[in-house]
C-alpha cells in the first residue's frame, strides 16, 4: 500500500526588512509561485526556494488564497495557524538565526510568509518519485539556519487518522536540479490522531504518512499464500469446467449453468491476477489492459455470486410461477455485460496502470507491484472509481446475498421444525451447517472480509481474507463435488427403493 502524504505544502520564509521600506527584488511575494511555473524552471523547488528568500510583501490588503504574513519580533517566537488546521510553531532561536546582525541588535520586526503549494511541485524532481498525495512542507529562513537547540515544532492533522507518519525534509542533491526525502535531523511522534514534527533546521518539509500494514515478513507470507492459492484456484477451477463439459447434458438446470459461470470468473479472476503480479513491470499500455481486465473479471466475480443469490430467491421464496423467458441469457447479459461496462467507463479515465504495495518501515521498500488501478499520479477521480466499483459493488453484492442467506436459514428452520421425527437430529444440524458454510462460499460472503481487516483484528482478518478468496476455486470445487456426491447416492437410494418395491408386486 502506497504511502500517502497530506495534500498540500505549507511554505515558509522569514524575511528581514526595514520599516517601511522593502527589498529591490524581481518578484512580489503573492507572484513567487506563479513566476517560477511560467519560468518553466528545470527545478521548481530551487526557483521557490531561491526567490521566496529575497521576496518583497505586497503593500495591498486583498487577501490572497493560501498565503499568509504576519511580523515578529527578533526576539519572540511565532506561530502559524493554517485553515487546514495545521499549526507551525517557530521558536525565538531560529527567528533570531534568520535575521541578520543589524536587525537583531536594532530589534527591529521581521516578516513571516506562509504559502501553501501543489505537492505535484516537489514529484518531479525527485530522483526516487516522491509521493505523490497528502503532503505538508514547510520551508524558513533568508539566512540558513540548522542546528537548533530549540527545534521549530510543527502540528499536522491527520485528517484520515489511520497509518503512521514520519517527518521528512526536502534535500537537494549536488547539481540542485533533483531532490529526495530525507529525515536527517527531523524527530516525529504522534498525539492522539495527529502528528507532531520537531525539526533541527529550516528547509522544505513533510509529513510522509504511511498506511498500517503488516510486518515485512507477514507482508511476505500473505503474497506467497495469493500465489499458491491462486494458483490451485485456477487448476481446480479448470478441472470443474473440464468435468461440466464432459458429462453435459443436452438440458443442464439452470444452478448448474449458473455454477459453471461463476466458476468460469473465478478462473479469469485468478488468473488475470497471476499475470497482473507476474507482467507488472512490463510496458505501461500491457499493464494498462492487464489492470482493466483483472477489474473485469472481479467484478463479474462479485456480479455472479449476487445472481446466485437471486436464483436461490427464486427456488427458495419465489417457488411457483417462476419461469422467466431466455432466463439464462438474461442472466449473462447482467454477469458479464455489466462489468463490461463499468471498466469500460473506467478506462477512459485512465484509471488503469501500476499499483505498487509497499511495506511500512524506516525506509519505503516495495513488496509487491501490480497491474491494477495506478497509484503513480492518480487523482481524485481515479480514487473515486476504485472505491465506488471495488467496494461500493462488492458492499451491494454482500448485502443483497446476506439478506438472502438469512432468508435461507430461517426457511430451514421452518422445515425442519415441522418435522416430526426425533432421530437423527444431530446429524441433520451439522448438514445443515455444512450446506449453509457451503451457499457462502458460492455467494461470496468470505469477500466481506475485506472490510474487516482494520481495527485490533486486522492481521488475523487479513490472513483469513487471504486464505479464503485466494482458495475460493478449492472451496468452489468441494461444494460442487459434495453437491454430486449427494445428487449421485439419492439417485441410487430411488432406484433401489423402486427395485425392491418392484419385486415385491
Amino acid at each position: 500500500m502506497r504511502p500517502s502524504l497530506l495534500p498540500f505544502f505549507i511554505f515558509f520564509s522569514v524575511i528581514p526588512v526595514e520599516e517601511g521600506s522593502f527589498e529591490n527584488v524581481s518578484s512580489q511575494c503573492h507572484k513567487v509561485l506563479n513566476d517560477c511555473m511560467e519560468m518553466h524552471s528545470s527545478t521548481i523547488p530551487q526557483c521557490l526556494e531561491t526567490k521566496m528568500r529575497n521576496c518583497r510583501r505586497r503593500r495591498t490588503r486583498i487577501n490572497t488564497p493560501g498565503l499568509y504574513m504576519k511580523t515578529v519580533s527578533p526576539s519572540s517566537e511565532a506561530r502559524v495557524d493554517t485553515e487546514y488546521g495545521h499549526v507551525i510553531y517557530i521558536p525565538s532561536e531560529a527567528v533570531q538565526k534568520s535575521s541578520d546582525e543589524q536587525l537583531k541588535t536594532s530589534g527591529r520586526q521581521v516578516d513571516l510568509t506562509v504559502s501553501i503549494l501543489n505537492p505535484s511541485l516537489f514529484e518531479a524532481h525527485s530522483n526516487e518519485g516522491s509521493p505523490h498525495e497528502q503532503i505538508l512542507g514547510v520551508w524558513l529562513g533568508k539566512q540558513d539556519v540548522h542546528n537548533l537547540s530549540d527545534p521549530i515544532r510543527i502540528v499536522f492533522v491527520n485528517a484520515n487518522q489511520n497509518g503512521t507518519g514520519k517527518c521528512v525534509f526536502w534535500k537537494l542533491s549536488n547539481n540542485s536540479e533533483q531532490g529526495n526525502w530525507s529525515t536527517d535531523g527531523c524527530k516525529t511522534t504522534q498525539n492522539n490522531t495527529d502528528f507532531i514534527c520537531e525539526c533541527n533546521h529550516l528547509s522544505f518539509f513533510a509529513m510522509l504518512i504511511s498506511p498500517d500494514v503488516p510486518d515485512p515478513a507477514h507482508v511476505q507470507r500473505l503474497v506467497y499464500i495469493s500465489y499458491i492459492g491462486s494458483s490451485l484456484s485456477v487448476v481446480f477451477t479448470i478441472i470443474i469446467i473440464v468435468l461440466f463439459l464432459c458429462h453435459r447434458k443436452s438440458k443442464a438446470d439452470h444452478s448448474v449453468i449458473i455454477h459453471m459461470q461463476l466458476t468460469g470468473s473465478l478462473l479469469l479472476l485468478h488468473l488475470f491476477f497471476l499475470a497482473s503480479s507476474i507482467w507488472s513491470k512490463t510496458e505501461w499500455v500491457f499493464c494498462q489492459s492487464l489492470g482493466l481486465m483483472l477489474h473485469w473479471a472481479l467484478l463479474a466475480t462479485f456480479t455472479w455470486t449476487a445472481i446466485e443469490g437471486f436464483h436461490l430467491y427464486l427456488l427458495l421464496v419465489q417457488v411457483f410461477n417462476i419461469y422467466i423467458r431466455r432466463y439464462l441469457l438474461k442472466l449473462s447479459l447482467v454477469g458479464w455485460g455489466l462489468p463490461t461496462i463499468t471498466v469500460m467507463i473506467c478506462r477512459v479515465v485512465g484509471a488503469y496502470g501500476k499499483y505498487t504495495i509497499t511495506k511500512n518501515s524506516s525506509d519505503i521498500i516495495v513488496a509487491m507491484d501490480l497491474c491494477w488501478f495506478k497509484t503513480e499520479n492518480e487523482n481524485s477521480i481515479h480514487r473515486a472509481m476504485r472505491y465506488v466499483t471495488v467496494n461500493g459493488y462488492l458492499g451491494l453484492a454482500l448485502l443483497f446475498n446476506v439478506i438472502i442467506l438469512a432468508v435461507m436459514v430461517v426457511k430451514m428452520r421452518q422445515l425442519r421444525a415441522r418435522s416430526v421425527q426425533s432421530r437423527g437430529r444431530v446429524r441433520r444440524k451439522w448438514k445443515d451447517l455444512a450446506t449453509i458454510l457451503g451457499l457462502s462460499c458460492v455467494l461470496g460472503l468470505p469477500w466481506g472480509l475485506a472490510f474487516t481487516i482494520y481495527g485490533p483484528l486486522s492481521l488475523a482478518g487479513t490472513y483469513l481474507f487471504n486464505i479464503l478468496n485466494a482458495f475460493q476455486g478449492v472451496l468452489m470445487f468441494l461444494w460442487l463435488l459434495s453437491i454430486t456426491c449427494k445428487s449421485i447416492q439419492e439417485e441410487q437410494k430411488s432406484t433401489k427403493d423402486f427395485t425392491q418395491s418392484h419385486l415385491s408386486s
